[in-house]
């Protein structure tokens, strides 16, 4: 007797599949998943441009976070912290995103330049106190 748990989908939402024979070899509806033990390996410029990109955007997300330290000693407005926080998060999701769907053709690099919209909002609030 199976329950609706002994289904994939029931243990990992969202689509994100890890068991290729669950959704069969052609997953086109599928935007999230963890690659399974028979997918292709990614392109090694792929993922070196993608993790470069991602490590700048780190990169600027440290920048901004200790301009932000040194602000918050000086005194700031109360939304200045929760706000970098979210745009923070934001980013750093946007690059998940981007890395979980790295298989697919150009979704990584639409969340790649999304996460640095965010980023940039946060370096100009950032600057701005």
């Amino acid at each position: 007797m199976t329950t609706e748990l002994d289904s994939p989908t029931a243990v990992v939402p969202f689509g994100w599949e890890g068991d290729v024979a669950a959704t069969g070899p052609d997953d086109r509806d599928l935007l999230f998943r963890f690659p399974a033990a028979d997918d292709p390996a990614p392109g090694t410029r792929r993922v070196l441009g993608m993790s470069l990109y991602a490590s700048a955007l780190g990169l600027i997300g440290v920048g901004v976070g200790l301009r932000a330290f040194v602000s918050v000693l000086g005194g700031v407005p109360g939304f200045y912290v929760p706000v970098l926080v979210l745009l923070g998060l934001s980013s750093v999701a946007a690059v998940v995103g981007a890395f979980l769907s790295i298989h697919r053709r150009f979704l990584p690099f639409v969340f790649l330049v999304g996460a640095a919209l965010p980023l940039s909002g946060a370096v100009l609030i950032a600057v701005s106190h």
